[in-house]
């Protein structure tokens, strides 16, 4: 039979929907707290929100007559008509988010409303008890306990204490990007995570992330039609290695928009590789009637009357901003070297053909010849077959197998661009990649290290505190005895910072605070493809600890990289399956110079 289900079992349904975890509560009761224009808000949490979530704030309040309704579904005081949710100008507005917690928890509500008098209700599952007299708080405080306790079946499915928290961190973050004129604090079990007064955006992405972060900001204010983008865009520096410092805002709202999102990394596309996310803080202000969200109960995911024409304003908004750095980008087009130009000595190369070796004598049409044009300095490209030839004999010499018994004469050594390090052999000669090449040893290293004495450190003549976002802290603590394994020493200055008093000896100075930062987001980002913490940490600080292309090293540095990378187990490949070593033959060198 169909029957209409139980106002209990309807209002559990509900609370599915919107209430999550304890991050979302929050989320809901903030944005309650905004909307009644509430100019401090404070979170408390215990346990990560298993235990207590409490938002009180100064907003207008409620009458004690109204505290009742407050608690009903779909009671509401922020729309009223049809018209109304097309042109929604609130954070909240469906009436559900008070009825869906009560529903699924303990809670208390405390409000006054500058009348003179408060009142205090109980809810308890779902049923509210009698408004009784309370203090005068002008305002509004919400406590909430023993979520899900009636609900085992969701309760099971939270996360440990420490994961929940670091969403919460993440809720009141968004908020506090959101509304930087607004003061914010976040207590979880005793300990302050956030205390901060009214600021400017700039001030509040220092206070909410990193003090070094306004250092590395772009300001982007546009204006086009009906539209204006607000906020800021990061430059190379912030860009990280794991997505999740993007904040996106409509009218205010936080909300999740794969393609607007797109919109910026299309912006940033020749500046950063894939995998990699720059950093922004925007603000898109639409007309209400122009967008629709209330399409998700979460009202994180919006709909565009015209979302394309958003994405290209804010594509080449963003772009405008990074002008400066764009402007740094060569053009390789105006930088390709002219051959044929007079300066060039009247085509040195002019009526060359250049012929992959193997390949009979005698007319080819598929021959892979460049002629120089004297005059113009123009090359005709190569047809995409000789492209393809070339990409295959190229990646041939990768291949070839390198004999582990002939040593490598490191008195006859070189570094080439500043990226590859050549040597000769009796067979030939070998091209070594100093980035890999290094990045092998640390791992060895650190992976030895992890099962028996650290690695050596070198203390630093000046230490270095670094600050970092709670969540960062938090992470950064999980691997910190590996970190200390590894040759870095470190003191905990505060709950959210660290004193770096060494680092290990085969990393150069001056990047510390890179390289734990990037440490940190690669672990997080890497660790799955590998088998245990202790490789997943090793490849990260090997990436990011060893030599870079475009470092210069003198000779003595380069023997000895060469003699400790073939003192370690595997010399041919880095952490990641890169080779690090090709070898050309004599034969191979006689071959490409024909001779016979």
């Amino acid at each position: 039979m169909i029957r209409a289900l139980p106002e209990d079992l309807r209002n559990k349904i509900a609370a599915g929907e919107a209430v999550e975890r304890p991050a979302s509560v929050v989320k809901e009761l903030m944005e309650n707290s905004l909307d009644a224009g509430a100019t401090e808000i404070s979170v408390v949490v215990e346990k990560g929100g298993h235990q207590t979530i409490q938002v009180r704030d100064n907003g207008c309040g409620m009458a004690p007559d109204q505290l009742p309704a407050a608690v009903m579904r779909y009671h509401t005081s922020k729309i009223s008509t049809l018209d109304d949710l097309f042109s929604i100008e609130t954070l909240g507005f469906r009436g559900e988010a008070l009825a869906s917690i009560a529903s699924v928890a303990e809670m208390s509500i405390i409000s006054s409303n500058g009348n003179g008098e408060g009142a205090e209700l109980f809810i308890r599952n779902g049923q509210p008890d009698d408004v009784q007299p309370a203090a005068v708080i002008d305002g509004t405080e919400v406590t909430i306990r023993n979520l899900f306790h009636n609900t085992p079946a969701r309760k099971k499915f939270m996360k440990t204490a420490r994961t929940e928290l670091r969403k919460v961190v993440d809720v009141v973050r968004r908020f506090g990007l959101g509304f930087p004129e607004i003061s914010f604090k976040l207590v979880s079990d005793g300990r302050d995570i956030f205390h901060i007064d009214a600021e400017n955006l700039e001030q509040r992405i220092d206070h909410l992330l990193d003090p070094t972060y306004s250092r590395n900001l772009l300001p982007m204010t546009l204006v086009k039609g009906d539209y204006a983008i607000s906020g800021f865009v990061g430059s190379l520096n912030l860009v990280r290695k794991r997505p999740g410092e993007q904040y996106l805002f409509l009218n205010r709202r936080f909300i999740k928009d794969r393609l607007l999102n797109s919109a910026v990394y299309k912006a940033y596309e020749s500046l950063v590789k894939r995998g990699e996310y720059p950093f922004f803080v925007l603000n898109l202000i639409v007309p209400p009637d122009q967008i629709d969200v209330n399409v998700h109960p979460m009202k994180t995911e919006v709909r565009f009357k015209d979302e394309w024409r958003v994405f290209n304003i804010l594509k080449a908004g963003v772009s405008e901003s990074l002008g400066s750095l764009l402007s740094t980008i060569p053009d390789l087009k105006q930088t390709e070297r002219q051959y044929g130009d007079p300066a060039n000595r009247g085509g040195l190369f002019s009526g060359s053909s250049l012929r992959i070796s193997g390949e009979p004598d005698g007319p080819d049409p598929n021959q892979s010849t460049i002629t120089f044009s004297k005059a113009q300095g123009v090359s005709e490209p190569p047809t995409q077959p000789n492209l393809q030839r070339a990409k295959e004999y190229v990646s041939r010499l990768a291949e070839t197998p390198f004999d582990e018994q002939e040593p490598i004469a490191t008195e006859n050594i070189w570094q080439i661009h500043k990226k590859y390090i050549l040597s000769e052999i009796n067979s030939g000669l070998v091209i070594i990649d100093q980035h890999v090449a290094h990045e092998r040893v640390l791992y060895e290293e650190a992976l030895a290290a992890f099962e028996t004495t650290a690695m050596a450190s070198q203390t630093l003549l000046f230490s270095e505190l670094i600050e970092f976002s709670p969540d960062d802290f938090d992470n950064l603590l999980n691997i910190l005895p590996y970190l200390e394994k590894i040759g870095f020493k470190v003191k905990k200055e505060s709950d959210s910072s660290i004193r770096i008093l060494a680092i290990p000896s085969g990393m150069s100075w001056g990047n510390e605070r890179q390289v734990i930062r990037e440490i940190i987001d690669y672990f997080l980002e890497e660790r799955k493809h590998y088998s245990s913490h202790q490789e997943g940490l090793a490849a990260s600080f090997a990436c990011k600890a060893a030599v870079k292309a475009g470092d210069e090293l003198s000779r003595e540095e380069m023997q000895e990289l060469v003699n400790r990378l073939f003192a370690t187990e595997h010399p041919y490949f880095c952490p990641h399956g890169r080779p690090i070593i090709v070898q050309l033959s004599l034969d191979e060198l006689d071959g490409r110079f024909e001779r016979h």
